[in-house]
């Protein structure tokens, strides 16, 4: 049972420090779209294809 709980005390501040990070993401894209949203828009669309790419891998591994 102690293994368990250093594994959620572990995930809780992964989750902490993601939000946080994640916050800081928007932040940047919002700037983006802001001040160059031509180029912000070829950098999403680069982001997505690699998103999609990557979620085809996740998807085989968990067939």
């Amino acid at each position: 049972m102690k293994k368990s709980n250093k594994h959620i005390n572990l995930i809780k501040k992964i989750q902490k420090i993601r939000s946080r990070n994640n916050a800081n993401w928007m932040n940047i894209l919002k700037l983006a779209f802001k001040y160059a949203p031509k180029e912000a828009t070829k950098l999403m669309k680069k982001i997505n294809n690699d998103d999609k790419k990557i979620s085809n891998l996740v998807n085989q591994l968990t067939k």
